[in-house]
């Protein structure tokens, strides 16, 4: 049995509300760092005998694999286009009694640059998520982004991309990751290590067809 996942942010299949979104429309078919960005509210059950530690993570596998074409007006990433994983939020070593995260527990708002990744307040350790490579190089937006950073898709892509909040209960107290892990790293050190997990799936666009 799946461990239950539900927000009093966030509605499963429905839309991420911009408060809780990095990106938002700018009014001029474009988008806009100027979202809420505050993580959302989050609640677990169901986690099985010998859970020892939990890991969230918040993945957007709707992400354009080639970057050629994002945020390029004139131009249209199409529904077919190859995708990857993208992530939002990574927290590993969440104590066995956590079950709940208030909202604003991983971000209360926009940070340019970002924030360094490391020890949460609710005693998880968090990582680099997906920005950090993204905006690499961009003299204005460039930096580490640790912690949650929430929706900013393109704004010209056609998918409708969903966003996984997604808990996993796993056998071990630590994974002994730290500094700017990444997705991968997750990916690598839960293997073999999960016991069960669950999500709620929201959705989110900037494409104005969308909107």
């Amino acid at each position: 049995m799946a461990i239950t996942v539900e927000s009093e942010s966030i509605t499963h299949g429905e839309r991420v509300p911009d408060a809780h979104a990095f990106g938002v429309p700018d009014g001029e078919g474009g988008a806009a760092p100027a979202g809420g960005n505050r993580s959302p509210h989050l609640r677990w059950s169901g986690a099985p005998e010998g859970t020892a530690s939990f890991a969230i993570l918040v993945v957007d596998p709707d992400v354009p694999a080639d970057p050629t074409d994002v945020n390029q007006p004139g131009t249209a990433i199409p529904e077919d286009a190859e995708r990857v994983d993208f992530a939002h939020w990574l927290v590993v070593d969440v104590p066995a009694e956590v079950t709940e995260l208030g909202e604003g527990a991983g971000s209360d708002g926009v940070v340019i640059g970002g924030k360094e990744p490391g020890e949460t307040s609710f005693g998880g350790v968090a990582g680099a998520n997906g920005f950090t490579a993204f905006l690499a190089g961009d003299e204005q937006m460039g930096g580490t982004y640790g912690h949650y950073d929430g929706p900013f898709p393109p704004f010209n892509d056609e998918r409708l991309h969903h966003y996984h909040f997604r808990v996993y209960a796993l056998d071990t107290p630590s994974l002994e990751l730290s500094g700017a892990f990444e997705l991968d790293d997750l990916y690598e050190a839960i293997e073999g290590r999960v016991l069960d997990q669950g999500e709620v799936v929201a959705t989110y666009s900037l494409h104005p067809d969308r909107l």
